[in-house]
């Protein structure tokens, strides 16, 4: 994420706030993963260790342990190890999934330039063969496409997008909430041509500007002239975010950047962080995302 010195004093002194003002980032829970019989893990596993009571009983409990108690008996005294480590990750895949906690630093990017090549939708797709198509079909072979990836993607109205790129440039490097089971998490975007990266705040402060991305959204603007739409798509790290957090970040960028004039509440948030960071207060972010969320997460 190259964010440059004067954006990183930016948010640094926009942070500087008073305690019952801070931005509280804790470090996530460590979840031991799930195991499998050919895993080191399992291989580990001494014929020594035997199952628990509650593992016996609920084994027995199992409505199929009378068709396959011969076979279970034969694998656990043919070869305990496996049989332990079947069970060992039978639990592990029972158990209920770790709350949402905030995000640890990761590993600092390589120096990037400070210019980016504008990414051609041709690398995408045949261009050509949309020609014929509506907007509406566009779209929808635009959403069909990243379906199945790590992907969030969407298509926005030129008008709408015109004024987004306009504050692009004035409202470089701005801050979105994330909710987390004990709060909520900041994650710092730069706006860099047709481009957006996004960066979880500790990721930010200890790595600065080669802050790794949890989220990169590129707009691609061929289609402005003849459909009056921009394809964009929001690719992210499924191991810092998920689906609907990239969603919520992306739907967060249109409404700050893409809204109407005229509606200057959003507007007076970008202007107090870049203009008057004294009068900034991220609580004012939340709660305007509790307001309008703009987006469902998942169940």
């Amino acid at each position: 994420m190259a964010l440059s010195r004067f954006s990183y004093n930016l948010v640094k002194s926009c942070l500087k706030l008073s305690p019952n003002r801070a931005v509280k980032v804790l470090p996530t829970q460590l979840y031991k993963p799930s195991l499998t019989p050919s895993s080191p893990a399992c291989r580990m596993f001494t014929t020594g260790k035997v199952l628990s009571k509650e593992q016996v009983e609920e084994l027995q409990a199992n409505p199929f342990f009378d068709k396959y108690a011969e076979k279970i008996a034969k694998l656990q005294k043919t070869n305990p190890e496996e049989f332990l480590c079947r069970m060992e990750a039978k639990g592990a895949q029972s158990k209920p999934p770790q709350p949402k906690d905030f995000s640890l630093p990761g590993a600092a990017k390589p120096d990037v330039a400070s210019t980016v090549k504008q990414k051609s939708l041709e690398k995408i797709m045949k261009v050509e063969l949309l020609a014929e198509k509506t907007p509406e079909e566009i779209a929808l072979i635009w959403n069909e496409h990243f379906a199945s990836m790590d992907a969030v993607a969407a298509v926005i109205p030129a008008d709408t997008y015109s004024i987004m790129q306009e504050r692009f440039k004035e409202f470089n490097t701005f801050l979105f909430p994330l909710p987390r089971d004990m709060g909520y998490e900041f994650i710092v975007v730069q706006f860099l041509g047709h481009e957006a990266h996004f960066s979880t705040l500790i990721n930010y402060q200890a790595h600065k500007e080669n802050a790794p991305e949890c989220l990169s959204m590129v707009h691609y603007t061929e289609m402005v002239g003849e459909k009056g739409i921009v394809l964009m798509v929001g690719e992210y790290d499924k191991n810092v975010i998920s689906s609907g957090e990239a969603r919520s970040l992306i739907v967060q960028a249109i409404q700050y950047y893409g809204m109407a004039r005229g509606e200057d509440k959003k507007l007076g948030h970008l202007n107090r962080f870049t203009y008057q960071t004294e009068e900034f207060n991220h609580l004012d972010l939340i709660l305007e995302l509790e307001v309008n969320p703009g987006y469902a997460p998942p169940a």
